[in-house]
């Protein structure tokens, strides 16, 4: 995702035509990067919107000094976490929603789709053990594919706390697929 400099100038200006650009291009990110963290389809298009909503009333605050792509994931994963934590204690617990598929009838693409949605539906299941923190350093390092230094500066953390959480959510994630495997 590469923003142009200008298109941010003038989305900071109150271009209203260059925020939706700006929406247009980072919002199947942002929408994944609030589904991979709260597993819920419904969350997370909640999330999105809360994040855009945060994105242009805190846009004239965007500084040059750091990429504009680390700045919007900042303001993703702390919307989601928060969010997660208010969640969870308006629901006391956290609830898992299954999609019922039907199949009767299944062709071969239907079956090549339910086999990836059974794959993401493994995966969503290992993340949601996770803690909100443990879960954004997974999804922004192994899905995302940021650097340890991008995370740091994402998160606003220090790099050994980048590792740290890498580390336990990996050997969490390890301890959960060996127990339901």
């Amino acid at each position: 995702m590469n923003i142009p400099l200008e298109l941010i100038e003038k989305a900071k200006a109150g271009d209203m035509r260059a925020f939706r650009e700006i929406y247009d291009m980072t919002a199947g990110f942002v929408y994944a990067v609030s589904y991979r963290i709260m597993n819920n389809r419904m969350d997370a298009q909640e999330i999105a919107q809360d994040v855009f909503c945060k994105i242009h009333s805190s846009l004239a605050s965007y500084r040059e000094n750091i990429s504009f792509k680390a700045w919007i994931y900042r303001i993703t994963v702390n919307t989601a976490i928060n969010y997660y934590h208010k969640v969870k204690r308006r629901r006391g617990r956290e609830i898992d929603i299954e999609e019922v598929v039907e199949t009767a009838g299944v062709g071969p693409e239907v079956e090549k789709n339910l086999d990836k949605e059974d794959k993401e539906r493994k995966v969503q299941k290992l993340l949601s053990k996770l803690t909100p923190d443990h879960r954004a350093a997974i999804v922004l390092r192994e899905i995302e594919g940021l650097s340890y230094e991008e995370m740091a500066q994402t998160l606003g953390i220090n790099i050994n706390t980048v590792r740290t959480r890498l580390k336990r959510a990996r050997t969490c994630l390890v301890r959960n697929r060996a127990d339901s495997g």
